[in-house]
């Protein structure tokens, strides 16, 4: 599935929510999609599943997954305006980025360019059923 650098400074669980909404995001995990078992992700990283569990819980709370007792964890339906705090924050980060870009001299259509190609791969589950 993936694999996580265990020299990294960044917690491990850190990585497995990373990397697990990257594939959300990049639709390799589809929506009501049923993610590995606690146990059977531990056992493929070697890692304890107390980590997955902490990984999966943090999802949760994001709003990436939601579990149901005794079935397992799964991926949530995309939903706009959901955690618009997050959504603030990610704005601002981007407006940061933006502006050292075009600081550093990139231009404002190679800009609107990289948005529209992120916009167009970074769409989950539009059109494609």
């Amino acid at each position: 599935m993936f694999e996580l650098d265990l020299r990294s400074r960044v917690p491990i669980y850190e990585q497995l929510v990373e990397k697990l909404k990257q594939l959300i995001i990049s639709d390799m995990l589809r929506e009501n999609e049923q993610l590995p078992a606690v146990r059977t992700l531990a056992k493929e990283l070697t890692i304890n599943p107390n980590t997955i569990q902490k990984a999966y819980r943090e999802l949760e709370r994001q709003g990436y997954i939601y579990s149901i007792p005794g079935k397992g964890s799964f991926v949530s339906e995309s939903k706009s305006g959901v955690n618009i705090e997050k959504m603030n924050e990610l704005k601002a980060e981007l407006e940061k980025i933006v502006s050292e870009l075009i600081f550093m001299g990139t231009d404002k259509g190679e800009l609107i360019e990289l948005i529209e190609n992120v916009g167009d791969t970074g769409k989950r589950g539009e059109g494609d059923d």
